[in-house]
């Protein structure tokens, strides 16, 4: 580029306050070193803080719009590619930031001159950034064609739009963020939208923040004007994420989509109020959109985007200007003087509940999916409510319907219906075919296989999350993710009712909502041991109220049983929740859930085995509840209130360091092996007394130590004799609940709680 035409635009895009924020930044650098603020201390700080300041200048210099414009040194692309590089290069080992100090020495002046900045840059990213092979980007000049005014004051040139061939990654996602950048100003002057405040962003070898684990992502679009490669960025963020692959044969299952598949589920899991997720793959030059709902994954057809450019730039365009319903968020959760609320009509007047925060968010794509949030009424912030919120399957009975009739009969120790409703988008019953998909028809799609569409039923039930952290609980189902070790799965589905069997291409997920009264926290947050064995008590009780009222739970688990220690909250002190998988117990038909029913490391052995479900497995899987609590859950005795944790106070809490709860090698398998082997497994574990105490010594935890006599008294109630229960026996209830009683009176349990009088 001629010096005149550079001069030119830098003329016509001057840095102003583009690095105000860069300078302010120095101040306190100096201070901590306490050294003077002037471009003459540089040779007095140290090479973290050195490094630190040039990252942060280096983020500044991108967001100028002069970069974009003046072309690299190297010959290829823009200024803002060679400043990419030089970003790398400074965070690498062994950089010689001597290299760079001349240009922090020029954006720290008292009087700071455009062209010196200019100058430094370019001789800074020369020195610092190797000449490219001549093979890097072997392009095809493609003509961008769009008006001149789409850039402020510039003078028409030629644009790089085909994807360089044979290029690693890391050429491809320079390419691909400089040219979404210049589809983004492009979209800044044709759109007035809030939307063109979405930029690229490409951190693959970042971990984005939100995650249990380390998840990193290729590339994707996010609602930050400042995001570049060094941004922390949170999943909360991501509002289109992408997967990049250099090889075209990675457009297969194992490999891009699974990965795509990973991104879409920390996005549905980090955004409350996404229904569904849009996304893309490039592997090679060829290109898939990709929608993720409660369903599952859908893609679009491949095209190449070095021989249909206008599709790809309309892509990314519409990633670009798509409003938020459009990306997938729901447009029932509205929002109004920095609150959130959604309306529903009740007892013929619209009543407004505003939402006071996530109480849980499932951790899946294809699913219920359900999220709660705790709420109340506006006007009536100290009387909670809480709302959950999933996709049901059609055939599905209404889980608000019972739990109106179980709350009509008087029902003790269960969650309160306040109401229920199917979500209404525009107009229309909000389901996953015909309002999400919008009447697609997946049996077209050319890699469709009808024998596929129903898994195995002993893997049609998903694996537990090995993390998550204690939260106020609400009355709700609670996801394996967030409960700190390691929990079965939120949902459990196996072989599928005969009355009701469908392939996943004709099934259907319809958005239902369900609010109660009762609120509270897991089971597992007990204040003490003898809380712990009252919850419990109390949850049994429930249980047979239920039963009597004509219901079979079916889902006793450690998410479903939920206590209240709060004296000024006047819900049940101990509760169940969650009846999506509840039945009529003399039932004339099957109850639409697809196939065995339960949280794998509770459900009962004859359940696994594939029997009737009867009153006596949901009994039996309150013993296996207790159990696992006391080999998983080690709380401080000192201050065990102190483990009860807001789930909104603290997001991005990596619960699996928490000393509260630990994985168990032996038991975190009891959430993939299969059925049978589970069933013999649990068999095993309590058909002999002196093995059980002996194994109970070496594997409850120092907190459960003094339950160990009373958990063996109801493993003997609950298998006589050490074996399976021959006939249904309702006094079961009395039995288990007498033992429980007792517990708590016993003085080494209260002693250790601190209790003894």
């Amino acid at each position: 580029m001629p010096d005149q035409a550079r001069s030119q635009i830098i003329k016509n895009n001057p840095i102003g306050n583009g690095l105000d924020a860069f300078r302010t930044s120095f101040g306190p650098i100096c201070e901590d070193a306490s050294v003077p603020c002037s471009p003459d201390s540089l040779d007095r700080l140290g090479q973290e803080d050195l490094q630190n300041l040039v990252l942060d200048l280096l983020f500044a210099l991108r967001n100028l719009s002069a970069v974009r414009f003046l072309r690299s040194k190297a010959g290829h692309g823009t200024l803002r590619n060679d400043l990419l590089k030089l970003n790398s290069a400074v965070s690498s080992d062994g950089f010689d930031l001597d290299r760079v100090k001349p240009l922090l020495k020029a954006a720290i002046a008292d009087d700071p001159d455009d062209t010196v900045i200019r100058d430094q840059v370019y001789r800074a990213v020369t020195e610092s950034t190797p000449p490219p092979r001549p093979t890097a980007f072997p392009v095809q000049q493609t003509p961008w064609l769009h008006s001149t005014s789409s850039f402020a004051n510039s003078s028409e040139y030629r644009q790089d739009v085909d994807r360089p061939k044979d290029a690693n990654q890391d050429d491809v996602l320079i390419w691909f963020a400089d040219l979404c950048e210049k589809l983004a100003a492009f979209a800044e002057h044709h759109s007035s939208s809030p939307s063109c405040r979405r930029r690229p962003l490409a951190q693959p070898n970042k971990p984005i923040h939100g995650s249990t684990g380390d998840r990193k992502l290729d590339v994707g679009f996010v609602n930050d004007t400042k995001a570049d490669k060094d941004s922390r960025c949170h999943w909360r963020q991501i509002l289109v994420p992408g997967e990049l692959k250099s090889n075209p044969l990675a457009d297969k299952a194992s490999k891009a989509w699974l990965d795509l598949g990973t991104y879409a589920r920390e996005v549905l899991a980090a955004q409350d109020t996404r229904r569904f997720v849009l996304g893309f793959t490039i592997c090679g030059s060829l290109m898939r959109i990709w929608e993720f709902d409660r369903l599952g994954g859908v893609a679009s057809e491949q095209f190449d985007i070095n021989k249909d450019g206008l599709q790809f730039v309309s892509t990314v365009l519409g990633f670009l200007w798509m409003n938020e319903e459009e990306l997938g968020f729901d447009p029932t959760i509205m929002t109004a003087n920095n609150e959130r609320f959604i309306e529903i009509e009740r007892e013929g007047a619209t009543e407004r509940l505003v939402i006071d925060r996530v109480m849980q968010r499932a951790r899946c794509i294809a699913g219920r999916a359900t999220t709660c949030w705790k709420a109340h009424r506006e006007g009536h912030p100290l009387s909670p409510l809480v709302i959950k919120d999933s996709w049901q399957y059609a055939e599905c009975d209404e889980e608000g319907e019972l739990l109106r009739e179980v709350t009509g009969k008087g029902v003790v120790n269960m969650a309160r219906y306040y109401h229920h409703e199917t979500v209404q988008v525009h107009g229309t019953d909000d389901d996953i075919r015909s309002n999400v998909r919008g009447g697609l028809d997946v049996t077209r799609a050319t890699n469709y296989r009808p024998e596929r569409s129903m898994p195995p039923p002993s893997t049609t039930i998903s694996g537990a999350s090995r993390t998550g952290r204690s939260n106020s609980i609400a009355g709700k189902k609670r996801s394996s993710s967030q409960t700190g070790a390691v929990l079965p799965p939120n949902k459990r589905s196996c072989s599928t009712s005969p009355t009701r069997a469908s392939s996943n291409a004709t099934s259907n997920r319809v958005h239902r909502r369900v609010i109660l009264r009762d609120y509270g926290e897991p089971i597992y947050n007990a204040s003490s041991r003898s809380a712990l064995l009252a919850a419990l008590e109390g949850c049994i009780e429930g249980h047979e109220s239920l039963r009597k009222a004509g219901f079979l739970h079916r889902d006793i688990s450690i998410n479903n049983l939920m206590i209240n220690e709060d004296d000024d909250n006047i819900s049940w002190r101990s509760f169940l929740i969650d009846l999506d998988l509840a039945v009529r117990e003399q039932r004339q038909s099957a109850s639409g859930a697809k196939g065995k029913t339960g949280t794998r490391a509770f459900m009962a052995i004859g359940t696994l085995l594939g029997e009737q479900h009867s009153f006596m497995h949901d009994l039996e899987s309150f013993f296996w509840v207790l159990f696992w609590i006391c080999i998983h859950y080690n709380p401080d005795a000192n201050n065990p209130r102190s483990r009860s944790k807001d789930l909104a106070a603290d997001p991005d809490e990596n619960p699996i360091s928490s000393p509260l709860s630990r994985v168990v090698p032996e038991f975190d398998q009891w959430n993939y092996i299969s059925m049978e082997v589970l069933a013999n497994e649990k068999k095993g574990r309590v058909s002999h007394e002196g093995d059980f105490i002996r194994f109970a010594e070496e594997n409850f935890t120092p907190y459960y130590q003094p339950l160990i006599p009373w958990v063996n008294r109801l493993r003997k109630v609950v298998f006589p004799s050490g074996g399976r229960w021959e006939k249904e026996d309702a006094g079961l209830y009395v039995r288990m609940k007498e033992i429980l009683g007792a517990a708590q009176k016993d003085p080494k349990v209260l002693a250790a709680d601190g209790l003894a009088s």
